[in-house]
């Protein structure tokens, strides 16, 4: 598009024509010294005055020369004067040339519009005006003294006041024949310029898109996809060579499906195993009535299904609150009957082991009233801005100081991309660069104290040995903060992770299965977005991308 805009701005330029027309004057010189090295020469020329034509003929060509020679070193072809000093010379000495072959008659006169039509063309409306009528007062002149000192006849006065007339309706017609040149150029360069600015603001917007776009020719050429559609693919951020639609294999059965006419609305599902998105596949024509060229729409549906899960979990809100107050006084009663009962000295160890269940399960569905009831009062969340190379390292000292044997945990956290070394959680004061993330940190602290018992829960597990690592760092695609919570457990299967962050979902016996959807709807009160997924190396992760700390909230 740039060099569109540059080819409107040279549609009218002043300057290439002045270049033009000194072109024209040496050009003109040469002819006319042709012409008196003919045989035409006694027709065109006075006989008496062809030497002094001759001298006024060098002249002319050395002031040519020395003003494209002047004009080229001093950059004068991007001046008005230029323009007018070379036009009135050139009024002048062909009017001496015309005087010296014989005057208006003999047509030389008419060599005189011709620098009339280049500054109706160059200069503004008044100096044109100045210049015709300059013109005009040499050329009657000539012809008045043709007829009264010379005697000639009464042709010479018309011819005189002829090319008078036409001198200045050159001017006037130039000027105006130009002036709307030069607004139609304006109106030319500032449309190419809003095209521009459109292609660049279009441009903008598909690259800033969460949904991912490609454009397919008619050869299933990929000849423009965008950044959400190479995330969402899981392409190399250095891939610049995916030509051709058969090198995404799902992606090219599910093109040939929708051109045969058959409906296939499943998501890829060939993906890496440490991408957990569901693509939703959607082709389009890029113009109606032409089947050639393609738009292809990459929507993750697992955040529509999470768009459509929370419509409907807001809805039961209020409902589920009610319950649980009703729940909690019939269940305070049960506990507090069953500790009476276990006062009682008649009980045996089978009935001692019948109240012990009891009152385990009483605890277990008062903590899920206690989770219900916290999240429909849950205060509304005040995001800040939040240095994470700073606060994560606090964060980690005060969980490790708040759990059970926390000296025995390690917790590594590691900056990937502003380069603050590796280390175990010990907090020092030396300088970093920061990292800011906008997050309420009461909030991000219960969310990351969270995914932490999750953690090193499933890391026990597994090896015996508590260990977690802490990950932060920006995001490659997006330009957003994000924090990581890696395990070393074993990772949790892609079906039962569809449903992790589901209210009431759990895979123990022991829990209430809102932690995570509570960790959830404190990272989207914060415009953050939390998913699970596994690391390039496999390992078990949960990923929280945090909004930019300039986005309004």
């Amino acid at each position: 598009m740039p060099t569109h805009i540059s080819s409107y701005a040279k549609l009218y330029n002043p300057q290439k024509l002045m270049r033009v027309y000194t072109y024209y004057r040496l050009a003109l010189v040469g002819v006319l010294f042709l012409l008196l090295q003919l045989d035409f020469s006694p027709k065109l020329f006075n006989k008496q005055e062809s030497q002094v034509f001759y001298y006024t003929c060098i002249f002319y060509a050395f002031i040519n020369l020395l003003t494209l020679f002047l004009a080229a070193k001093n950059n004068l072809f991007n001046t008005q004067k230029l323009p007018f000093v070379s036009l009135t010379i050139d009024v002048a000495i062909i009017s001496a040339l015309m005087h010296l072959s014989g005057g208006p008659l003999s047509g030389m006169g008419y060599l005189l519009l011709i620098p009339i039509a280049a500054g109706g063309m160059m200069l503004r409306e008044r100096t044109v005006i100045f210049l015709a009528a300059i013109n005009t007062v040499v050329i009657i002149s000539e012809g008045l003294y043709r007829y009264f000192f010379l005697g000639t006849d009464d042709r010479s006065l018309f011819s005189s006041a002829l090319l008078g007339t036409l001198s200045f309706i050159t001017a006037i017609s130039f000027f105006y024949f130009s002036e709307k040149l030069r607004k139609s150029d304006a109106a030319a360069l500032t449309q190419a310029e809003h095209i521009a600015h459109l292609q660049r603001t279009a441009q903008l917007i598909l690259e800033r898109m969460r949904t991912g776009i490609m454009v397919l020719n008619n050869q299933q050429d990929i000849e423009l996809y965008n950044k959400a559609a190479k995330r969402l693919l899981d392409l190399p951020d250095q891939q610049n060579d995916l030509q051709h639609l058969s090198q995404l294999p799902e992606l090219y059965d599910k093109w040939k499906s929708w051109k045969e006419g058959l409906a296939d609305h499943t998501p890829l599902l060939s993906l890496p195993k440490h991408i957990t998105s569901e693509i939703k596949v959607n082709f389009a024509q890029l113009e109606p009535g032409n089947s050639e060229d393609l738009l292809v729409f990459l929507e993750d549906v697992r955040a529509l299904h999470q768009q459509a899960q929370q419509l409907k979990l807001a809805s039961l809100g209020r409902l589920t609150a009610s319950i649980a107050h009703e729940i909690r006084n019939p269940l305070g009663a049960i506990s507090h009957a069953s500790q009476l009962l276990s006062e009682s000295a008649r009980l045996d160890e089978s009935d001692h082991r019948l109240l012990e269940i009891i009152q385990n399960h009483g605890k277990r569905v008062n903590s899920i009233i206690e989770n219900i009831l916290q999240l429909s009062r849950r205060r509304a969340s005040q995001p800040e801005k939040v240095d994470l190379l700073k606060w994560l390292p606090h964060f980690i000292q005060e969980y490790k100081t708040s759990i059970k044997n926390g000296n025995s945990v390690s917790i590594e956290l590691m900056e990937k991309n502003i380069g603050i070394s590796q280390f175990t959680g010990d907090f020092d004061d030396h300088s970093r660069d920061s990292l800011i993330a906008k997050f309420d940190p009461s909030q991000l602290q219960q969310v990351l104290t969270n995914l932490c018992d999750n953690g090193l829960r499933y890391t026990l597990h597994q090896d015996g040995k508590p260990a977690l690592r802490i990950e932060t760092g920006t995001d490659n695609f997006q330009q957003q903060p994000y924090i990581r919570v890696i395990d070393f457990g074993t990772g949790i299967a892609k079906d039962i992770a569809e449903h992790l962050f589901e209210p009431f979902f759990t895979t123990e016996n022991t829990g209430s299965g809102l932690g995570l959807y509570i960790c959830k709807e404190l990272c989207e009160a914060n415009q953050a977005f939390i998913n699970y997924q596994f690391t390039a190396d496999g390992e078990s992760c949960f990923h929280i991308q945090l909004s930019h700390p300039d986005k309004l909230q």
